[in-house]
């Protein structure tokens, strides 16, 4: 009888078990600088968040990207009438109806960013109480997806300069200056409304009003050399006054910067520190809100 022995078969090696350090994530408590690199760490998701934004818009609509220009188009025609026909405004050499879409130009943009920030929050709860993401994305991302109607309504600003004939100077270049000193404005005032509209829902119901009295707050319609005296000066602190009188400047050559700038750019550093400062303090109970 013949015996065969069995073979010395072992088990395969089990594989290593991968630890994984786990990632606790914490309240903010105070000021720090982390919360905004996380902006930089989290860009695909503010990047998918702004193009939701922008398809959103437009979805489903019969005139697709057109209403990104029908606002200030419809605008500038209603101040053409009434500030040019009937109150004979200057404009300062130029078309008023050029006058007034380059001002029409950042200000769109500006209400329209005021509007989306301001419900960012409330209008995501999934993305506040499931999920973590920066908070600040959200009204970060509805200050990006407000760029696309400067685009379009810039293009149509470039057909009326060209049947109008007024070409821009060499002080275009400064134009980037300008709009990046309106996406500050716009994220800064967004920060505030957005983080006051979660613990007090009237900020909506006000904001239509607030705008509205800002829009004639602000040199859209007229220019800002009308204001004299010592109402310059509270006239000064305007964040907008500055970005649109540089929108001016830098696309029709109107008037030129000077040491006024200085207070509304001042105050736009103002809102914008202390709108991150104040969300950073009250985020933490925005999922117990909503």
């Amino acid at each position: 009888m013949t015996v065969t022995a069995e073979p010395d078969v072992h088990p395969p090696p089990l594989p290593e078990v991968q630890h994984f350090k786990p990632t606790i994530i914490e309240p903010p408590s105070g000021w720090s600088f982390h919360r905004l690199a996380e902006l930089w760490q989290y860009r695909e998701v503010i990047y998918y968040l702004t193009w939701r934004d922008i398809k959103i818009r437009y979805r489903q609509t019969a005139f697709g990207v057109a209403w990104a220009v029908a606002q200030p188009v419809l605008n500038m025609i209603l101040f053409v009438i009434i500030f040019s026909r009937i109150a004979h405004l200057s404009s300062e050499g130029v078309p008023y109806s050029i006058f007034t879409f380059a001002a029409l130009l950042p200000w769109t943009y500006f209400a329209y960013v005021l509007q989306q920030a301001t419900t960012s929050i409330v209008s995501n709860p999934n993305m506040i109480t499931k999920i973590y993401v920066p908070r600040l994305s959200l009204p970060l991302a509805a200050t990006l997806g407000g760029l696309v109607d400067i685009f379009f309504a810039g293009v149509v600003l470039a057909l009326l300069m060209l049947i109008e004939q007024v070409h821009p100077g060499r002080q275009i270049v400064a134009l980037p200056l300008f709009l990046l000193l309106a996406i500050a404005t716009a994220f800064g005032v967004g920060t505030w409304l957005s983080a006051l509209n979660v613990q007090y829902r009237d900020v909506k119901f006000v904001l239509p009003f607030f705008i509205q009295l800002w829009l004639f707050a602000s040199p859209v319609a007229y220019s800002a050399h009308l204001v004299k005296g010592k109402l310059a000066i509270i006239y000064a602190l305007n964040p907008m006054a500055s970005v649109i009188e540089g929108f001016r400047w830098s696309l029709l050559g109107i008037g030129s910067p000077d040491w006024s700038y200085l207070p509304s750019i001042a105050v736009t550093v103002l809102i914008l520190i202390t709108g991150l400062l104040y969300f950073q303090r009250v985020e933490q109970k925005f999922a117990d809100i909503i």
